[in-house]
């Protein structure tokens, strides 16, 4: 929906934006004010006792200079830019192997997974500057995230996460509802994926806790929680804010693999 290329020196990935085919589809039973547009203030809409997390969601940048590098992409989080951007240089907390990784990640002419049309992991996708979709049913959470066309499931039917899971990708999730939060908890990842677009990697032992809390009808308050004991020396927390967008819905977005464009682009900047 919103289009733009991701590129620069520690670039992540790079996409072929469209318009989405339902704008300005009004959404039903939205709040709205006088002029009738959506009230995002409004209450917290409700189904079966919990909070309705369904809609279209983006999360709100922080003010800077536009563009990742400048070069006019969507406005984004400081947290998809760099995972660890609330530590002072020097002072992440990042294992012997977190900062190998690292710097062989920040190499020149090396570039993200997502440039080579890879998945964005968890949780990653979350503050990409693109919208993802959630559904809620009674046991079950969705999310379709717009870039790549992927889709997660987080279970809150009760089951336990896997003893032994296949790696992959966006990892197993399973939620339970503590009061108005929904908390999921996410383990059996693959190595592929980066945390940020700058470079920091995770290993397949990381885990991760997302809590979700609607604030109001068109804001959600998120905290995420990765634990890593071999990237990182202490769990790493995050804060972020996921702003509705009403009156729209998602739209098909597919990277080609083995793209060969923005690969071209990282490695001979500057030249």
């Amino acid at each position: 929906m919103r289009c733009g290329m991701w590129t620069g020196i520690a670039l992540l990935g790079a996409c072929v934006c469209s318009q989405a085919q339902w704008l300005n589809q009004p959404t039903p039973g939205a709040p709205r004010t006088a002029d009738g547009k959506v009230n995002m203030t409004g209450p917290v809409p409700m189904v079966n006792g919990k909070p309705d997390l369904s809609g279209i969601w983006q999360v709100l940048p922080e003010p800077r200079p536009p563009g990742l590098f400048g070069l006019g992409e969507s406005p984004n989080s400081k947290y998809f830019r760099n995972i660890l951007a609330d530590y002072k240089a020097g002072e992440e907390p990042l294992t012997a192997a977190g900062r190998e990784s690292f710097r062989r990640n920040t190499l020149p002419g090396v570039v993200g997974p997502s440039v080579k049309c890879m998945p964005d992991g968890i949780p990653h996708a979350d503050v990409l500057p693109e919208p993802f979709k959630i559904i809620q049913t009674p046991g079950e959470i969705l999310m379709l995230y717009e870039v790549e066309t992927i889709f997660r499931q987080i279970f809150i039917d009760g089951r336990k996460l896997p003893a032994d899971p296949s790696p992959t990708w966006l990892g197993y999730s399973v939620g339970k509802w503590d009061a108005d939060t929904l908390v999921v908890e996410t383990a059996g990842f693959n190595d592929l994926s980066w945390l940020d677009a700058v470079g920091h990697a995770h290993s397949e032992d990381m885990r991760v806790e997302e809590r979700f809390r609607r604030i109001d009808y068109g804001h959600m308050d998120v905290r995420v929680t990765m634990t890593d004991p071999k990237m990182f020396t202490s769990p790493v927390t995050i804060h972020f804010i996921e702003e509705l967008m009403p009156d729209t819905d998602v739209f098909e977005h597919i990277c080609y693999e083995n793209e060969k464009d923005a690969p071209h682009q990282a490695a001979t900047a500057g030249k």
